[in-house]
């Protein structure tokens, strides 16, 4: 009886033993696939803020979601529990550009792969789409011909008329439509902002230029913002 009671000891040290390892792999696994996944984040980023800290994030969370699915294993009652625990926790970060919320994703994906024990489908799908990534960011995809702007006239509150404006705007623009107007300088001054799309070949020196002549060479400014929703 007791030699039968060592061997289920030394089965369960050697299961005990072979769960550590595995637990072990797919936390370095998931970490270097993560990292992976948080360079590319870093190489193909084009918004107008790029955040460290979400970086490090991309990595955590991949991390953390393989140590979840090797505590969730096939147990369904763990399973349940963890989403209720998970459940009270509120994500209040607004995503400023929607390709972040992808990246996630794809560190959570892999972090789940690797922590069900499926290393090598884990590594195929890091590669493949760290490649489908980078094609895209490469060939420039879905760009169109000229990218939106934010242009901002400011106008002597006498001489202020919106459609004043307009015959320049046709001129060099694709597009254009007025999104505010707003008082300036104590209400001496107006300042009309517009979202534009200038067609191709135009320079923003020229729009300028010829803005200026019109307002009584106030101030004209353009604004890149390649992550700005526009309503």
């Amino acid at each position: 009886m007791n030699s039968f009671f060592n061997e289920v000891q030394q089965l369960a040290d050697v299961t005990s033993r072979l769960t550590v390892l595995e637990a072990f792999a797919a936390i370095i696994l998931s970490f270097i696939l993560t990292t992976i996944v948080a360079v590319i984040y870093r190489f193909t980023h084009t918004g107008a803020r790029y955040s460290q800290s979400f970086v490090q994030t991309i990595i955590i969370m991949g991390v953390v979601v393989s140590v979840i699915m090797i505590v969730i294993g096939n147990n369904v009652a763990v399973a349940f529990g963890l989403v209720g625990a998970f459940s009270i926790i509120r994500f209040r970060s607004a995503m400023s550009d929607p390709k972040d919320i992808a990246f996630i994703f794809f560190g959570m994906a892999t972090g789940i792969a690797c922590g069900l024990g499926f290393y090598i489908l884990a590594i195929i799908f890091t590669v493949s789409l760290s490649i489908i990534i980078m094609f895209l960011y490469f060939i420039n995809f879905g760009k169109t011909g000229s990218s939106r702007k934010r242009l901002t006239l400011t106008v002597p509150e006498n001489l202020h008329d919106e459609h004043k404006f307009e015959q320049v705007l046709s001129k060099y623009m694709k597009s254009y439509a007025l999104r505010s107007i707003e008082t300036t300088n104590l209400g001496t001054m107006i300042q009309l902002d517009y979202i534009v799309q200038t067609k191709e070949g135009v320079r923003d020196k020229e729009v300028m230029d010829e803005l200026r002549k019109m307002n009584g060479n106030l101030k004209v400014s353009v604004n890149y913002l390649s992550t700005e929703m526009y309503y």
